[in-house]
């Protein structure tokens, strides 16, 4: 199902140096498919290319920063000189956070919605003409559990994938275009080096593995499951363990949710 989904398409993955958006690029590249790859760290973006094109792909790397309209503008202008239409835009880049909301600087809370959000957003309008010129465009959106619940340490994290899941299940129901798909995909804990780069109150890098990071779901298993997910047109896709006890808790249970989420540890 994978490559007949895949076959003859032009895909964007931005994010695609490593974790999940890497797993994408290298399970999605075929001598049939397209790829373009996004990112700002453009060494190890050249070596996800180079691994891509020796599975056969045609694959192009191009530097993007999200929280920049005039980086999403130039990269818009560089996917344009390539091709004349986008199928699938896999939103994946963005930041997660490990702090207290009172004692997080206001310009942290700003760069991480700059980032997960306005980037997100940003770079699908610069790109909606090219996916209206798709036979079956698929937007992907790569949100979070914590796109449905509020949790401890990610105030601005869970605000800025709520605020995506809003806006994109809005647009969803804008969209008159049959040939326009959407999907949300939200990942529990998945073994990344998301962690790492998570910012910290005061703007700097938490530069650590969580532990329930490292037990989490692998990053090529939770690849496999968003494949899987954009081939059947699935408008919502969870990737999860034990955090979708949370997450049903939160919609049935919501005193309970409250009590839980507490007692638990927070990385």
């Amino acid at each position: 199902m994978k490559m007949g989904y895949f076959t003859n398409k032009v895909v964007v993955i931005t994010g695609a140096t490593s974790g999940i958006g890497k797993a994408l690029a290298l399970q999605i590249a075929d001598k049939s498919v397209h790829l373009i790859l996004a990112a700002r760290r453009v060494n190890e973006l050249n070596e996800v290319k180079d691994a891509c094109i020796l599975k056969g792909a045609l694959c192009t790397s191009l530097f993007i920063d999200l929280s920049s309209p005039a980086s999403i503008r130039e990269f818009t202008q560089n996917v344009t000189g390539l091709v004349d239409k986008v199928d699938v835009l896999i939103n994946n880049a963005g930041i997660s956070q490990r702090s207290l909301a009172a004692e997080t600087s206001i310009e942290v809370d700003r760069t991480i919605m700059e980032i997960n959000f306005f980037g997100q957003v940003g770079l699908t309008k610069s790109l909606w003409t090219l996916l209206n010129r798709s036979a079956q465009a698929n937007i992907v959106i790569i949100s979070s559990v914590t796109g449905t619940f509020g949790f401890p340490l990610r105030s601005a994290y869970s605000a800025s994938k709520h605020a995506l899941e809003g806006f994109f299940e809005s647009w969803l129901l804008e969209t008159e275009n049959p040939k326009i798909r959407f999907t949300t995909v939200s990942p529990g804990r998945i073994y990344t080096n998301i962690s790492y780069s998570a910012l910290k109150g005061d703007g700097t890098a938490h530069q650590q593995l969580d532990k329930g990071q490292a037990k989490g779901i692998s990053a090529e298993v939770c690849a496999q499951k968003i494949i899987h997910g954009i081939a059947r047109n699935r408008r919502k896709v969870y990737i999860a363990h034990q955090e979708m006890v949370l997450v049903i808790l939160r919609k049935m249970i919501p005193p309970f949710f409250f009590g839980l989420v507490k007692k638990l540890k927070l990385s």
